[in-house]
């Protein structure tokens, strides 16, 4: 399993246009891409957001993945994304 960690900024005069575009679509494109596990979008704080998804391989969470998915939201911009090996997963 690899997960896709990205950091993100959000104008907050942006975040309920960001939030839409995040429930309507991102998560179903996320959902439904090849290998998709499992997803967690922490709630912005000061603007600044993070979300981590989990994938199969790495080649999956890397095509899932922006800049390679081309998703976009408005009011957000991506800082960093990290790719990792799971470690350890616990149900």
């Amino acid at each position: 399993m690899h997960a896709a960690l990205v950091t993100l900024t959000i104008d907050p005069a942006q975040a309920p246009a960001a939030a839409a575009a995040l429930m309507d679509d991102i998560l179903p494109s996320i959902r439904s891409a090849p290998g998709f596990l499992t997803g967690y979008w922490l709630e912005p704080v000061d603007g600044r957001g993070f979300s981590m998804t989990v994938f199969e391989t790495e080649e999956q969470a890397r095509a899932a993945t922006p800049p390679a998915a081309g998703w976009t939201a408005p009011g957000v911009t991506i800082e960093s994304v990290e790719f990792r090996r799971v470690a350890v997963a616990v149900p």
